[in-house]
């Protein structure tokens, strides 16, 4: 029976051991397929990832705080993981230790529209951020970069030739890939208290925006429940989740991924 996981810390709050599970059963392999959360240190690892193979698992997603460190431990790595210089999905194969990204792909068939040509902003400079930089660019969209830590975002921008603002002027299409405004409500948030983070004030988002948030929690978060309410179209960080592990599914077990099952699995569990 291959085993699949995901590798993280936390991990507690990880929806994709049920919607993996949602997608086994609806695809008919629920008998061969297992996915588990595995709770792992980032000094921990490279030794927890080694083992992994002989413990009869197929592959494994990463999140936070591991996808650049993914990286570095595989044997093989894709051209488009390489490119962004971080991996979410690893597999074991023969060949030994094969690392892929489909954060960005996630990012991209989770948006309404396509974003060639628009003005992106991605808030953020980590492992998720260099995939959506890199996704965008790729996808034709002129992207800037903000990060509260200015010198991570000089970086990222020389890395990837886009450029790096300090104080975000107009956008079209807003990505936020930092912890900030992670406050869940369920009611309209307080605009001053949960956008004080932010780089823009409330007044910075417009019905004509698209607003994708990566975070995802049993509400939206301040950011997605302000665009809401101001008619902006929004991508919450479950739907991105659901698409990259469909990319996912797709590489470990050649099969076309169910999405429905795996979106309502993710939004109930």
């Amino acid at each position: 029976m291959p085993r699949l996981a995901v590798l993280g810390q936390p991990i507690v709050h990880s929806r994709s051991p049920a919607m993996f599970s949602a997608a086994f059963t609806e695809l008919g392999i629920a008998s061969d397929w297992t996915y588990e959360a595995l709770e792992v240190a980032p000094d921990e690892l490279a030794a927890r990832v080694q083992r992994m193979p002989a413990e009869g698992f197929a592959g494994a997603n990463v999140t936070l705080p591991h996808k650049l460190a993914a990286l570095a431990i595989a044997d093989h790595a894709s051209d488009v993981a390489r490119a962004i210089g971080a991996a979410n999905t690893l597999s074991f194969t023969g060949a030994g230790i094969e690392a892929e990204n489909t954060d960005a792909s996630g990012v991209l068939t989770a948006l309404p529209e396509q974003p060639r040509g628009r003005r992106a902003l991605v808030l953020g400079a980590g492992g998720s951020a260099r995939a959506v930089i890199w996704g965008l660019r790729e996808a034709g969209a002129e992207v800037s970069i903000w990060n509260r830590t200015e010198t991570k975002a000089e970086r990222l921008a020389r890395a990837f030739d886009v450029r790096c603002v300090a104080e975000p002027a107009d956008f079209d299409l807003l990505v936020n890939c930092t912890t900030l405004g992670l406050r869940q409500a369920s009611r309209r948030p307080a605009e001053s208290e949960d956008l004080e983070p932010f780089p823009f004030g409330a007044d910075a988002i417009r019905a004509t925006h698209i607003v994708v948030d990566l975070v995802y929690g049993k509400h939206d978060t301040a950011l997605l429940a302000l665009a809401r309410d101001r008619g902006a179209r929004v991508v919450d960080g479950l739907e991105v989740l659901v698409r990259q592990g469909a990319a996912s599914l797709r590489i470990w077990t050649g099969l076309a991924p169910p999405l429905e099952s795996m979106r309502t699995a993710a939004r109930a569990s």
